[in-house]
């Protein structure tokens, strides 16, 4: 184990170290071995109690192991820890969500190919998790089920085009909606749900779906889809600022369909930071801080001491 594999999971509690160790500072400047008693007795008569073995030692070095256990307490109310060997383990509760934009606008009018390659890229990117697809444009449908699966997902993903769903429209709502039926369904703690769109038909509905996801622990990612070509009749033009809108609500990141790094990045985190994120520590760290607190014990041993 290196420092680079420990975690804080408290970082505030830092501030509390300088804060012990100036404390310590002080108690140690201002205790002399007798306290105020050597400027309130007079000299000689201290010099002739010492001789008579009436003058006992001072509490400088109470005050030394008081502040190391101080110190030691602090640093265990940090939380440092180390990722759980098994927290891969869990990939029922750790998914992602590919919620893909079929209507005219995005299969026709849209680089249909980067949505392709963007979709597999974030699959690629999950690793070992599971993921699931769905489709929509009038309606919306599970394309394919939370799989592990990359084969077949690169299979389902090859073969989207602008026939895959025969509902007319564009209703994103029912993507969202799908897609956190789907989660909900396979008890899913983490979740990133990654919503591929070039923004025609988010509203209020969409933005009802995107808090009930953000509601439940789970993050809403967007890849905002250009016109890459001539749009279809009567097809609404790209909406940028409604897909940031909507991600904006769901707690997520946005970017363009052509630059998803930062939307990679987001869903290639660990499945540790991903269940720290919504709240479930303690399935993915083991927290070092206990141990940290019996060995704050030792020095504390000291203050127990009988004098001589």
């Amino acid at each position: 184990m290196s420092l680079a594999d420990l975690a804080i999971l408290r970082p505030w509690w830092l501030a509390a170290i300088p804060l012990v160790a100036l404390l310590a500072l002080r108690a140690a400047w201002r205790s002399a071995p007798l306290g105020d008693w050597n400027r309130v007795v007079d000299p000689a008569l201290m010099a002739a109690l010492a001789r008579r073995g009436a003058v006992l030692g001072g509490r400088r070095q109470a005050n030394l192991a008081a502040a190391i256990a101080a110190g030691i307490v602090a640093l265990a109310l940090t939380g440092p820890a180390v990722e759980r060997a098994d927290s891969a383990t869990f990939r029922n509760l750790d998914a992602t969500v590919l919620v893909i934009d079929l209507s005219r606008s995005v299969a026709e009018g849209g680089d249909l190919k980067a949505v392709r390659q963007a979709a597999q890229g974030i699959a690629d990117a999950t690793g070992t998790r599971s993921v699931a697809v769905v489709v929509y444009a009038g309606d919306a449908y599970l394309a394919a089920p939370p799989t592990t699966d990359r084969d077949s997902l690169a299979t389902t993903l090859f073969a989207l085009d602008a026939d895959t769903v025969p509902d007319r429209g564009s209703h994103p709502e029912r993507g969202l909606a799908l897609a956190r039926r789907t989660l909900s369904e396979a008890a899913v703690v983490a979740a990133d749900v990654v919503l591929i769109t070039d923004g025609d038909g988010i509203g209020e509905a969409a933005s009802r779906e995107a808090r009930a996801l953000r509601d439940r622990g789970w993050r809403l990612h967007g890849l905002f889809v250009p016109a890459d070509k001539a749009l279809p009749p009567g097809s609404p033009k790209p909406d940028r600022a409604a897909l940031d809108g909507v991600v904006g609500t769901g707690g997520g990141l946005v970017a363009d369909v052509g630059a998803p790094a930062s939307i990679l990045d987001a869903v290639g985190a660990s499945t540790a930071q991903h269940l720290a994120a919504g709240g479930y520590t303690v399935l993915a760290y083991a927290d070092l801080g206990r141990w940290l607190l019996l060995a704050a014990l030792l020095p504390a041993l000291l203050l127990f001491r009988r004098s001589a």
